[in-house]
């Protein structure tokens, strides 16, 4: 594996630990700062082995990484940017930027392996696939908390946010790989 790939996993797996810091005791900020980097190595290292004969399992991990990556971003930069200057809809609209210039750059480059120059056609593509993600993601969060589970409603409110991400992660991954990033 790539000392790249190394790197990006690690510095992953700790932004993973950063954010779930958030919601867990600090007693155990210790053991998520050493399992997620390392679980995150080793699940890119174990899809590496398996993308030799199954090649899209490679490109799925590098896209989950660069995802996950991103969004944790999106959130740091909101609470920061917010701690400075309170003005909510502005500042989610600058996180959500930085997020989606992350995941244009990653997945360009790192999981799709394009080195072709930028267009503004493939911009435009890669904008126009992410704008339906977000409604995918909207509708499918919608429909899915309209579900009655007999959870608490902040347990199934989070769960549904995950629901949806994934629903909306399939569309991405498949029109990138497809549509955006084709060679």
């Amino acid at each position: 594996m790539k000392l790249f790939n190394v790197i990006f996993a690690l510095v992953t797996g700790v932004f993973v630990a950063w954010l779930a810091s958030d919601f867990v005791s600090a007693k155990y900020n210790v053991f998520l700062f050493i399992f997620f980097p390392v679980f995150s190595v080793f699940c890119l290292w174990l899809a590496e082995i398996v993308g030799r004969k199954i090649f899209i399992v490679r490109q799925m991990a590098r896209f989950v990484l660069v995802g996950g990556f991103a969004d944790i971003i999106d959130i740091k930069v909101y609470l920061l940017l917010f701690w400075l200057i309170p003005a909510s809809l502005l500042i989610k609209s600058i996180s959500f930027l930085i997020a989606v210039a992350i995941k244009y750059f990653g997945n360009k480059y790192w999981v799709f392996n394009n080195d072709a120059g930028h267009s503004i056609k493939e911009m435009s593509k890669f904008l126009a696939v992410t704008a339906i993600g977000l409604i995918i993601n909207v509708a499918s969060f919608y429909f899915i908390t309209q579900i009655k589970t007999g959870l608490p409603m902040k347990i199934w409110t989070e769960i549904s946010i995950i629901i949806a991400a994934l629903v909306a992660s399939v569309w991405n991954f498949l029109c990138y790989k497809l549509l955006v990033f084709k060679k």
